[in-house]
C-alpha cells in the first residue's frame, strides 16, 4: 500500500481529516516541540529572514517560525488544498505568515528568494526527495540555511516483548503512511549531493508511556490499513485498537521512534 502522503491530492476527505488531526496532535507534544526548537536554534536566522516551509500541512511548524526571533516572513507550501485551507483557518491574525498550494518538487519561486528553508517530517514521504532538496537549494540565497528533521521509521516500535501483536500494526502503519522508512539514514548524503554543506545529524527520541498521544495512533491507522487490505477482519482491527487503549489505561503502553535533524547551508 503506497504512502498516502505521496499522492495526498488524491486522498479522500476522511483520510485528510485524520492526517490533519495527527499533524496538530504531534505538534502539541512537548518532546516534539523541543526537537523543533533545538534544531531551529542551530540556524543563524538573519534579520527579517524570509522563510519557506515545504510540506507545511496544517501549519503548526510555520506558526512557530512566524514567531521565531529575526523572522520577517514565512511562506508555507503544501500540495493539498484541504490542508492549506486548514492551515489558514488555524493561523488567523498572523500578518507575516501566508500559505499556498504548491509542490515542493516544482516551486513557483525565483532563484535565491529565501534565507531559510525548512523540511519538517517531509522527506520520508516523498518518492523523489532529491527533487525537493534540489528545489530547496535553488530558492535559497547564497549562504542560506536548510533545516531538516524527520523520523527514522525503521526504529518505530510498540513492542513490549517478543511477538507483540501491536507490532503488526506498526509495520502496516509504516507501509501505509511512509514512503521510505530508511530515509533519515541517507539524509546527509542526499543533502550533500544537492549542493549543501551539511552538519552532523542531531539525534532525538520520542518515547510515550503514560498518556500516549502520537504513537497510539499507529495502532488505529495500522489496523485500518490491514482491514482495508482484507488481511484482518474489522473485529480483529477493533480488538487491536482496544488492546492499545487497555495498555494506555493500565500504564502498560510503550511507543518509541528515533528522530534526527540536519542543518545544511548553501555555499556562498
Amino acid at each position: 500500500m503506497p504512502d498516502v502522503f505521496a499522492n495526498i491530492t488524491a486522498a479522500p476527505p476522511q483520510a485528510l481529516e485524520v492526517i490533519s488531526n495527527v499533524l496538530e496532535l504531534r505538534a502539541s507534544i512537548p518532546q516534539q516541540q523541543e526537537m523543533l526548537r533545538t534544531y531551529l536554534r542551530d540556524i543563524d536566522f538573519p534579520d527579517r529572514a524570509k522563510v519557506l516551509e515545504i510540506g507545511c500541512g496544517t501549519g503548526p511548524i510555520a506558526r512557530v517560525l512566524a514567531a521565531w526571533p529575526n523572522v520577517g516572513e514565512v511562506v508555507g507550501v503544501d500540495p493539498s488544498p484541504y490542508l492549506i485551507d486548514k492551515a489558514r483557518t488555524l493561523s488567523p491574525g498572523a500578518p507575516n505568515l501566508v500559505f499556498e498550494v504548491g509542490d515542493g518538487k516544482g516551486l513557483r519561486f525565483k532563484e535565491a528568494s529565501f534565507d531559510v528553508v525548512i523540511l519538517h517530517t517531509v522527506l520520508t514521504h516523498v518518492p523523489t526527495p532529491e527533487a525537493v532538496l534540489a528545489e530547496a537549494h535553488r530558492v535559497l540565497r547564497s549562504g542560506g540555511w536548510l533545516g531538516v528533521c524527520d523520523g527514522d521509521f525503521a526504529t518505530a516500535t510498540l513492542s513490549t516483548g517478543a511477538l507483540d501483536p501491536l507490532e503488526v500494526c506498526v509495520n502496516a502503519f509504516v507501509e501505509g503512511f511512509v514512503n521510505d522508512r530508511w530515509m533519515v539514514r541517507r539524509m546527509s548524503r542526499l543533502a550533500a549531493d544537492a549542493g549543501f554543506e551539511v552538519s552532523p545529524l542531531r539525534s532525538y527520541g520520542l518515547v510515550e508511556t503514560v498518556k500516549p498521544g502520537l504513537t497510539v495512533t499507529w495502532v488505529d491507522r495500522g489496523a485500518d490499513v490491514l482491514a482495508s487490505r482484507g488481511q484482518i477482519s474489522q473485529e480483529l482491527a477493533s480488538a487491536l485498537k482496544a488492546e492499545a487503549k487497555r495498555r494506555a489505561e493500565a500504564n502498560a503502553f510503550f511507543g518509541y521512534m528515533a528522530y534526527a535533524s540536519m542543518i545544511g547551508r548553501k555555499s556562498r
